[in-house]
């Protein structure tokens, strides 16, 4: 069969697909299935208890659920009061962020300085030729797919891989931790000197360095960054570290760990989860929609102008015409994403230092205007506002960070998230978590070959 004939073969089949797979809609509602594990208003389908982290979207008065301010909390502390903590102290976080996740509480001084040690430690100990016999051979366009191919190779590098004691779980999940930013850079580094044709660059990662400093240090060509850059890529690394177990990658860890497998196949399920352009690949769309947007729009500050743009992408007139404004509104949240919040107080001193200013203050406006103009064009059961994917990726832009690093480096933060998820579902040993679907094909008599039409 030549490639022409393989190629409509394949039609031909894909129709038959459509044909006989699609159910009918009516019949969600009929059945009271909630799609998505959602009703109507974006409420959850509740399948599980965590203490892991809590999002707050609404309070109840008089029976009643009314938004409020969102709200995010790792164990009981609030997202906000960590980052400002942090900032306080004139310190990286994002490590003392991964030891709340997974232990329950926050460290004492020494407590969180041997956790940095052993972490640094295992972010020297990728095993001997990793890089040159895995990441440089068959290097892919894609790092979360890279990251994926990576961790399952572990696996064979691991003498206890298939060991789900609480102990060696939590090695496992700190390796990787501590690993990740090194497999997703390196990976990127060889695509782009093999596909692209640019110097390769493979810095060894420093002990004394924190995550977000070690992303940058392995990243760029001289190894520089200034204070800022790191302080925000650490703020960064914090607030997508976690949130809730509902997620779907997190969902996901929840899932494929109930079945008793190892933490490789756990990490590599969570992964695919996060590579979804729905999931971890959000921001992308955004810094895309805003490229479109400032090619189209010739007065920046102009906000019918802005408005009129942001109404085409809703008809579908614009960017990719999926009748979408990338960045607006969130499964839970409603009057505000706090991760957003958070990123906005920063955005503007790099944008100054960037000498973006004129960027951030397009992003300003849409974000005060894509709510009203949604409001005006559709009918919405809850508030709509920013939220964390509007402005992560213009800060990955001004740090000069590839757009394929973008979702790998939400991957190296959900890491904490997801070692505490893996071992909260091993220490309180769930059932296999198996939700029902409800078949709705008719029964029909078997037809034997010759007689079929």
């Amino acid at each position: 069969m030549g490639y022409t004939n393989m190629t409509q073969e394949l039609c031909n089949l894909a129709q038959l697909c459509r044909e006989n797979c699609q159910i009918d809609p009516e019949l969600y509602g009929k059945y009271e299935v909630k799609r998505g594990l959602r009703d109507i208003n974006g409420k959850g389908v509740l399948t599980g208890l965590t203490e892991i982290s809590e999002i707050r979207s609404y309070t109840i008065v008089d029976n009643d659920m009314v938004p409020c301010e969102g709200k995010l909390f790792y164990r009981g502390y609030d997202i906000e009061d960590i980052v400002r903590g942090m900032i306080h102290n004139q310190r990286f976080g994002f490590e003392e962020t991964a030891y709340l996740l997974i232990f329950g509480r926050l460290p004492k001084e020494e407590e969180l300085n041997n956790f940095q040690n052993l972490i640094g430690e295992y972010r020297e100990n990728l095993p001997t030729s990793f890089v040159r016999d895995i990441i440089m051979k068959a290097p892919s366009k894609d790092m979360m797919n890279t990251l994926a191919r990576s961790v399952l190779t572990l696996y064979a590098y691991d003498d206890r891989a298939d060991d789900t004691s609480v102990e060696n779980v939590l090695r496992q999940c700190l390796q990787l931790i501590a690993l990740f930013p090194l497999i997703s850079v390196y990976g990127y580094q060889a695509y782009s000197h093999y596909h692209d044709g640019n110097s390769l660059y493979i810095h060894p990662p420093m002990k004394e360095m924190s995550t977000a400093e070690t992303i940058l240090h392995v990243l760029r060509p001289d190894s520089s960054f200034t204070p800022l850059e790191a302080k925000i890529l650490d703020i960064a690394l914090i607030i997508h570290a976690e949130h809730g177990g509902g997620n779907n990658s997190t969902f996901t860890t929840h899932v494929v760990t109930s079945s008793g497998t190892d933490t490789y196949s756990t990490v590599a399920a969570s992964l695919g989860s996060l590579k979804g352009p729905k999931h971890g690949g959000a921001n992308i769309k955004v810094v895309k929609m805003f490229e479109d947007m400032k090619e189209n729009v010739k007065d920046w500050e102009d906000e019918e102008e802005i408005k009129q743009y942001l109404r085409d992408l809703l008809h579908k007139k614009a960017f990719d015409k999926k009748g979408l404004i990338y960045g607006m509104g969130h499964a839970v949240y409603s009057i505000s994403d706090p991760r957003a919040r958070i990123f906005r107080e920063f955005v503007e001193k790099l944008s100054i230092e960037k000498n973006c200013q004129k960027e951030y203050g397009l992003y300003s406006r849409v974000e005060r205007l894509a709510p009203l103009v949604i409001g005006e064009e559709r009918k919405i059961y809850k508030g709509v506002s920013a939220n964390v994917d509007f402005y992560s990726g213009f800060v990955y832009n001004m740090l000069g960070l590839p757009l394929e690093l973008y979702t790998p480096i939400f991957a190296i933060a959900r890491m904490a998230g997801w070692s505490a998820h893996r071992l909260e579902e091993i220490i309180n040993e769930g059932k296999i978590i198996r939700p029902a679907y409800k078949s709705v094909a008719k029964h029909m008599p078997y037809v034997k070959m010759e007689d079929r039409k």
